[in-house]
């Protein structure tokens, strides 16, 4: 991990994820060797936040067919960060 955009990848833009905006908590995709120390200080670089809590979870890939050929999709890790109170909002989710 050199940079802290190596370690948050992108942001996850779901329906559960925008309700939770409200409550001071985003959603990203992040790197899979990335822990939670490493989250929390890329975000802090990048965005500028202060971060209080940083939840993390294996995401396994899911079982696709096309026809008679079975694959699947790859496994991530997704990172659930709470910023504090007094910390400013992100504003790329503020847009949306």
């Amino acid at each position: 991990m050199k940079t802290p955009y190596d370690i948050i990848i992108k942001p996850v833009i779901s329906e559960r994820s925008m309700d939770e905006v409200q409550n001071r908590k985003y959603t990203f995709k992040v790197a899979k060797a990335a822990n939670k120390t490493q989250v929390k200080l890329a975000l802090e670089e990048i965005f500028g936040i202060e971060v209080e809590k940083v939840n993390i979870m294996n995401v396994k890939g899911k079982v696709k067919r096309m026809g008679r050929t079975v694959g699947k999709t790859a496994d991530s890790k997704k990172a659930i960060v709470t910023i504090t109170k007094k910390s400013k909002e992100i504003e790329f989710f503020q847009s949306l």
